[in-house]
């Protein structure tokens, strides 16, 4: 995630480091030259009679547009269910660990279930990003719970489940009233209707097929675009034509980026910083010290 400090209007007109413009300068600079080269042989069109107007553009430029606004506005709709979903994670986890704590009172049950937490906001982390998780688990659960969770196929849903079962045996030892017992296992339920929704848009991306006709109208457009604008506007032609193509490419790769939001691109949630204060704060309310350090932008702006 690019996470940039406030700057002046002006000056944020010229950033490049956490815009789109080095991931797209390439077709940026493609659009330049035939540009240039629809420039250089205008007196070739001319001698031919032949002559693009900017009519159909304006009509293809406009449904383009129209289409773009669509998937932006569904590639965000994902990012930010994606985004309210962790927000709820660290919501949700604060509250299991506030509860035991309060009803417990027992120094070693608060940092065993502190474990289970940060263990489940790594290892979802993990299945979603499609890396692997068994150092962030190593680290966090003791034994004989991290073999069990090492085995399981599905890691993330088998810490769950033995936290449930571990509160469970609390319950059924009379040291969770049924009050108590009932408002934790909301808050299970909770952590795995985040778990589930975030499979479930890990997994069911845009259909292909429409992005497909999209990036293919928006290139096609532009590539022909020069041509189109050269007969009116001549050497000028260049600098609009790349501006347009600028509107247009980076709304569509801006999409496809955010259309995933766990992975690991610059518009990308920042779920490594997301764990980490989670984990900060599960340390912080069993009073362990040192604390690990809130994970910042690196010099490109980029909170992983």
């Amino acid at each position: 995630m690019i996470v940039r400090p406030h700057q002046h209007w002006f000056l944020s007109l010229f950033s490049w480091r956490g815009s789109v413009l080095p991931n797209i300068f390439s077709r940026l600079s493609l659009n330049f030259a035939l540009s240039v080269s629809a420039v250089l042989l205008l007196p070739y069109y001319d001698s031919l009679g032949l002559h693009l107007t900017t009519a159909p553009f304006s009509l293809v430029g406009i449904a383009i547009a129209i289409f773009l606004g669509f998937r932006t506005n569904t590639s965000y709709a994902r990012f930010n269910e994606a985004r309210c979903l962790w927000g709820m994670l660290l919501i949700t986890t604060r509250s299991i660990s506030r509860q035991v704590q309060s009803i417990l009172n027992d120094k070693a049950d608060s940092l065993l279930v502190a474990q289970f937490l940060m263990a489940f906001s790594w290892s979802l982390k993990h299945q979603l990003r499609g890396t692997n998780a068994q150092a962030d688990i190593e680290r966090l659960l003791p034994e004989p719970y991290l073999s069990e969770v090492l085995s399981s196929p599905l890691r993330t849903n088998r810490i769950l489940l033995l936290l449930g079962e571990w509160l469970g045996q609390k319950y059924r030892a009379g040291q969770l009233s049924d009050i108590v017992w009932a408002d934790i296992d909301k808050n299970l339920n909770e952590m795995a209707h985040i778990q589930g929704a975030c499979e479930r848009i890990a997994n069911t991306p845009i259909p292909y097929a429409y992005g497909l006709i999209l990036r293919r109208t928006v290139y096609l457009f532009c590539t022909i675009l020069p041509f189109a604008l050269v007969d009116d506007l001549r050497y000028l032609t260049p600098l609009i034509s790349v501006f347009i193509s600028y509107t247009f490419l980076s709304l569509e790769y801006v999409a496809e980026e955010i259309e995933e939001p766990f992975g690991t691109a610059p518009n990308d949630l920042a779920l490594d910083a997301i764990c980490t204060t989670i984990e900060i704060n599960q340390l912080e309310m069993n009073n362990i010290q040192p604390l690990p350090e809130f994970i910042k932008p690196d010099k490109n702006y980029n909170l992983s």
